[in-house]
């Protein structure tokens, strides 16, 4: 079981660590409020209310045996890079940082944080996404400018075949599943003689660049 521990009862971290909980993970929440710890501690592994900016109230806490260490008080800059460097000092296998910019992504990186996050940049992308291509009904970035898209079947590609369609050499992609709606059913690596239907859910491997050109079929 993986223990990872919360520092600070934002929204965001607060339903992150009830997320981690409900995936099996032993969760540690820590805040300077006592009112957010008393609303959270019957629902996470431990709840400690204490003032984590504090060099020596980390100490105390024992983070460096901790899995993972998820930072989530990113609307304190100082606090949070301050906060960043003592938990890279105190030996932290692996330190997550919320952060609110790309400036404050990069210093947290730079001092330890293995991972930054930015949940409104994210978000405000993903919605923009779904408004200007609303046949896309997922993303999940793989690596930087690769990605794997859930896209409704466009109207070109209804009663063709993934062979007629070659979409590998017409746009560089590859079509690594296809879940179908009527009849329900998931199709891992379809064959070449499959018929896309106008319910059918492509799941597409590329570039973004690439995808994009899907996208807009």
């Amino acid at each position: 079981m993986r223990h990872i521990a919360v520092i600070g009862l934002s929204d965001f971290g607060y339903h992150a660590a009830l997320q981690l909980m409900k995936n099996g993970c032993e969760v540690t929440v820590i805040d300077y409020n006592r009112t957010k710890i008393e609303s959270i501690k019957d629902e996470v592994s431990h709840a400690i209310v204490a003032d984590a900016s504090n060099k020596e109230v980390l100490e105390g806490l024992e983070l460096n045996k901790m899995d993972v260490v998820v930072l989530t008080i990113g609307s304190d800059l100082s606090k949070s890079i301050l906060t960043t460097l003592y938990l890279k000092e105190l030996g932290c296998k692996e330190i997550v940082v919320r952060v609110q910019n790309e400036a404050h992504g990069k210093v947290v990186s730079l001092i330890g944080a293995k991972q930054v996050l930015f949940p409104e940049r994210d978000m405000g992308i993903n919605v923009a996404n779904s408004l200007s291509f609303p046949g896309v009904l997922d993303s999940l970035e793989l690596a930087t400018g690769y990605s794997v898209i859930e896209l409704g079947a466009p109207k070109a590609f209804i009663g063709k075949s993934i062979k007629e369609l070659d979409v590998r050499a017409k746009y560089n992609v590859q079509i690594i599943a296809i879940k179908e709606v009527v009849p329900e059913r998931f199709n891992l690596i379809p064959p070449a003689s499959f018929v896309i239907k106008d319910s059918d859910i492509l799941i597409l491997l590329g570039r973004d660049e690439d995808l994009d050109k899907l996208k807009k079929l």
